[in-house]
């Protein structure tokens, strides 16, 4: 029996209802230890085999109004979030809640068009559930994007940052995906953080970017938990502590597959520039992220498409 619950309340599969529903509880799901069982991964991997037998080896997860790149794969097969068992269910508008595999340059993919955010109500093992799934179907390079604040004040709105490194609050505060028992057979107990963000992959993106003559930044991501977008002060703190762009997502997912040793690539579509003084006019707001991905949508598709081309060459 799974129980599901979107803050919109229009899926609810139980007879009670609740005002707040943010949140999403299933059958067997370990609530003390806060992990999934290595049988409810192996669920979630039967379901998708069911629809597609191929072997993805390239994984993307597609950040707020980024999700046009799943319309170009080829030979798509869309699966709803709904009809894979234990996926939880996105609550925010520009993420669609679908898995979509194909060819993408040749390359076969899986693409997350709708991730997973803590601030939703769901769990960290929750959040990553969908990478250790896209880990068992056979990725061995995972591409994150994310839409981002630009804490440096050079970055303008549409601009991408590659991400050389993140600083991870969650991570460090106490709410990082790797608590609890661990699985072997995803990672050691305790993995290196050094170079979460692969060296190859960084180079073929600046190569790709400069031959397409994409505005492309390198920097340091800033993950937090939101909702809320941050003060003044909190960003002029996350300036001096060494971050450049800053957002709600992409470390967790990034520290599970490098967990499991996948090859990692971020990359931040610049959305809002941070406002850094408290009597600015300016107030930071979700629709101007979702604008602002109509501009970036497109050289992120451009620049993806060509790492995958050259990735199809490895």
């Amino acid at each position: 029996m799974m129980w599901r619950y979107r803050a919109s309340g229009r899926l609810c599969e139980m007879r009670q209802s609740f005002d707040f529903c943010a949140m999403y509880f299933v059958k067997g799901w370990d609530a003390v230890s806060n992990i999934f069982t290595r049988q409810q991964y192996d669920e979630a991997v039967q379901a998708i085999q069911t629809h597609s037998a191929g072997r993805p080896r390239v994984g993307i997860i597609l950040g707020s109004g980024l999700s046009a790149l799943a319309n170009e794969v080829d030979d798509a097969i869309s699966i709803p979030y709904e009809e894979i068992p234990h996926f939880p269910l996105p609550t925010v508008e520009g993420h669609a809640g679908r898995l979509v595999l194909g060819q993408l340059e040749g390359v076969p993919v899986v693409l997350m068009q709708g991730r997973i955010h803590h601030y939703e109500g769901f769990s960290m093992p929750q959040v990553t559930f969908p990478v250790r799934v896209m880990l068992l179907l056979g990725i061995d390079t995972l591409i994150v994007t994310n839409a981002a604040g630009g804490i440096d004040q050079s970055f303008q709105v549409g601009d991408l940052m590659l991400i050389t490194d993140h600083i991870g609050f969650l991570n460090m505060a106490g709410s990082n995906p790797l608590h609890g028992p661990n699985d072997e057979s995803f990672g050691p107990r305790f993995p290196g953080m050094t170079q979460v963000y692969d060296r190859t992959l960084r180079s073929l993106a600046l190569s790709e970017a400069e031959r397409h003559e994409i505005p492309m930044h390198q920097g340091v991501y800033v993950g937090l938990s939101g909702p809320s977008f941050e003060t003044p002060a909190e960003l002029r703190f996350l300036q001096a502590v060494g971050g450049d762009a800053v957002g709600m997502s992409t470390v967790p997912e990034a520290t599970v597959a490098r967990h499991a040793g996948v090859r990692v690539l971020g990359i931040s579509g610049i959305t809002n520039v941070a406002i850094l003084d408290p009597d600015e006019d300016r107030e930071a707001n979700h629709e101007e992220v979702l604008e602002a991905g109509k501009v970036i949508g497109p050289r992120l598709l451009t620049l993806v498409r060509g790492i995958l081309r050259r990735l199809g060459t490895e």
